[in-house]
C-alpha cells in the first residue's frame, strides 16, 4: 500500500484528511500531514516529514501531496523526492486525495497519475454542467 504525506498551510493537511475519511467513510492507514505555519524553519519541516516518511512507507513507496506549487510546502516535498520511492504532486484537493486513497494498492507511479487526474476532473464548472442529487 502506498503511503501518503500531505505538507501544506496551516491546517489544510489535517481538514482533508478529516473530510477523505467523511467521504470514504473509513479511517485510512499510512496517510499522515505535516502543517506548514507562518514563521517555520523550512529545515525543521523537512527533519519531520522526513521522520513521517519513514512510518509511512511500507515498502511501496509514498505519495507526497502539496498545495501551492512553488510555496514553502511544495519547496519542503521537492526535497523529500526519491523518483520511484518518493514521488510529490502540487495542488491537493479533496478530489485529488480521494481519487488516490481509492487507487493506493497500484504502483506508486500509477497513484501519481490516478492523484493528478482526480485533481484535474475534480474541477468543473458547475454552471455549465450542473450536478443533479
Amino acid at each position: 500500500m502506498v503511503g501518503i504525506l500531505i505538507i501544506a498551510h496551516s491546517d489544510l493537511g489535517l481538514s482533508l484528511i478529516r473530510c477523505a475519511t467523511h467521504v470514504t467513510g473509513a479511517e485510512q492507514p499510512h496517510l499522515q500531514h505535516v502543517g506548514v505555519k507562518r514563521g517555520d524553519d523550512p529545515q525543521q519541516v523537512t527533519q519531520a516529514a522526513r521522520a513521517l516518511l519513514k512510518q509511512l512507507d511500507q515498502g511501496d513507496g509514498v505519495l507526497v501531496l502539496s498545495d501551492i506549487y512553488g510555496a514553502t510546502p511544495c519547496n519542503v516535498a521537492t526535497r523529500l523526492l526519491v523518483p520511484g520511492k518518493v514521488e510529490g504532486v502540487a495542488g491537493v484537493s479533496l478530489p485529488m486525495l480521494v481519487r488516490a486513497l481509492g487507487h493506493r494498492s497500484e504502483p506508486l507511479a500509477d497513484v501519481v497519475q490516478r492523484a493528478c487526474s482526480g485533481g484535474r476532473e475534480g474541477v468543473i464548472d458547475i454552471n455549465r454542467d450542473p450536478c443533479h442529487a
